[in-house]
């Protein structure tokens, strides 16, 4: 596996998008459970399915570049929005990114890490691979100059308020589905979804600024768009309330790009118990 990783991470972005296309509409085409998870959650979004028809070829690219991503030469970035991540940087308060599992989630912390890494570096918050092969992988990957990772573990949590304390920056997937006892119930597109409480939480405690950020993927292995906006909601204290402004921000962010959502995620699973 990971011999082929070194040889995907020669390619170009175009060659790898391509691939990923046809992998995506195999899974697509093969899977029922993966195609009905997909179409089901574009219908509780109201959305239909000519709207976001490049989603299936979108999920597949979505895998196929991680090789580049991980090991290969650096990609072309442009941005969109860095006033904010300048004016926040300033403020010397630390950066809460949320990232929806938009586009390219696994670009924006390297983006980040190269143009503002040195200023600040950022952690993000991950959950480690249970395939041993790719562990290490994964791992030395995702840690470079100024982008540390942190595990979902207690450990983790404080190992990200302290580096916002110290005026640095963290990432989190705030639409990922976290285990039981550490999120709410609140709504997502109209359903009940279980829902993270740390990004509020962290927030609050070390008086943290909120960012959106998402990475787009560009046509033709041209690059990625970060784009980064405010969250535009105070965060109350109340956990519920704090989930559902949190949601509300994905959901517009997903609204303005439905072709590079990935709307196969399990995103109204039941939450697993954590070392079950």
């Amino acid at each position: 596996m990971i011999s082929l990783f070194r040889v995907l991470s020669w390619s170009p972005l175009w060659l790898l998008h391509s691939i990923g296309w046809a992998l995506g509409w195999l899974v697509f085409a093969l899977s029922l459970t993966y195609r009905r998870r997909f179409l089901d959650n574009l219908r509780q979004a109201g959305l239909s399915f000519g709207q976001a028809l490049a989603a299936v070829g979108q999920s597949g690219a979505m895998v196929m570049e991680l090789p580049r991503l991980w090991l290969g030469r650096p990609v072309a970035i442009r941005w969109d929005g860095e006033q904010c991540v300048e004016e926040a940087l300033a403020a010397g308060r630390g950066i809460v990114f949320l990232t929806p599992h938009l586009g390219s989630f696994e670009i924006t912390a390297q983006a980040y890490a190269a143009r503002y890494g040195q200023r600040q570096p950022v952690t993000v918050l991950f959950r480690p691979s249970r395939q041993p092969s790719l562990r290490s992988l994964v791992a030395s990957a995702r840690n470079r100059p100024g982008l540390m990772t942190a595990p979902t573990t207690m450990a983790g949590v404080k190992q990200l308020i302290k580096a916002l304390r110290e005026g640095q920056s963290v990432g989190l997937l705030p639409d990922q589905v976290p285990p039981q006892g550490l999120g709410v119930w609140a709504p997502f597109f109209g359903r009940e979804a279980y829902t993270m409480t740390l990004s509020a939480r962290l927030a609050r405690q070390t008086g943290a600024v909120v960012l959106l950020v998402w990475g787009e993927r560009l046509s033709w292995g041209r690059g990625y768009c970060m784009h980064v906006r405010p969250l535009g909601e105070a965060l109350s204290d109340d956990a519920v309330a704090a989930a559902t402004v949190v949601n509300r921000a994905m959901e517009q962010i997903i609204a303005g790009c439905p072709q590079q959502y990935l709307w196969g995620y399990a995103r109204y699973k039941q939450p697993r118990v954590e070392g079950a």
